[in-house]
């Protein structure tokens, strides 16, 4: 699809990897076939997550490397059905804008907006480029989590939820980069490369995503697990995104 003369990113539910995927990851096949199904959100303003469970239809069961045969429709972006300081959760219930849910994926979706700023910073590695471009479809699948509260009805249809293949990726990035970096000697000053500042940022926007993790009732614990690893990654690409140049360097108390 093209806006505005450039290829709009779509989500894509539980998908492994976006397509163009990084060469050294396993391609996925594309479905086949037309989405069969298509819903529209009642009350979607666009972001991470819930707009993906304002419907009865929601997400089919997911297995691995296949995705849920639903289109997203969004034929309307305001609804004034949010005016009232209330939003819908995943389940449909109504919920103000505070709510823990509320705040832990909004902060997910803010992280996922200062992704995509990073992917045009200078000096971004094209190979971490395509791992963000990743982290940002999963960061969807975070956000689509935690909209929707564990039910206790056994009749209540599957949803999508974060794996554990999916943190074990982010190690496996990590110790992928980490093996080839120098060992730190003091704790690091956000800075250096434009790219490297820029994911200083979003790990610590990662970081309170996490917290706002912590705080959720009943959330999946692979969400605050895959948020950890996350923040690690995006540490490690800072440094990563420095090589070849100055570190800049905590010094306790060099100008006192």
């Amino acid at each position: 699809m093209l806006l505005d003369g450039r290829r709009q990113v779509s989500w894509l539910p539980g998908a492994d990897c976006l397509w163009p995927c990084s060469p050294r990851l396993p391609r996925s096949p594309r479905p086949s076939g037309s989405l069969s199904r298509a819903a529209r959100f009642p009350d979607h303003s666009g972001g991470t997550a819930p707009g993906s469970h304002r419907t009865s239809l929601g997400h089919r069961p997911l297995t691995h490397g296949i995705l849920a045969a639903v289109t997203v429709n969004l034929t309307r972006i305001y609804t004034r059905l949010g005016d009232a300081g209330e939003t819908h959760l995943g389940d449909m219930s109504r919920v103000p804008k505070t709510h823990p849910r509320i705040e832990a994926y909004g902060d997910v979706d803010e992280l996922n907006s200062h992704i995509g700023v990073t992917l045009h910073a200078a000096g971004l590695p094209s190979e971490y480029a395509a791992w963000l471009v990743r982290v940002q479809n999963d960061l969807f699948d975070v956000g689509a989590d935690l909209s929707v509260p564990e039910s206790d009805d056994p009749a209540a249809r599957e949803r999508l939820r974060v794996r554990p293949e999916q943190t074990a990726w982010l190690e496996e990035r990590c110790d992928e980069v980490n093996g080839e970096l120098p060992k730190l000697r003091s704790f690091l000053l956000p800075g250096g490369s434009q790219a490297a500042a820029q994911l200083h940022v979003c790990r610590t926007v990662c970081r309170r995503a996490e917290r706002r993790a912590l705080l959720v009732e009943g959330a999946n614990p692979e969400v605050v697990r895959y948020l950890n690893r996350l923040s690690d990654l995006l540490f490690i690409l800072s440094r990563g995104a420095n090589r070849g140049g100055e570190e800049p360097l905590w010094e306790p108390g060099r100008f006192q």
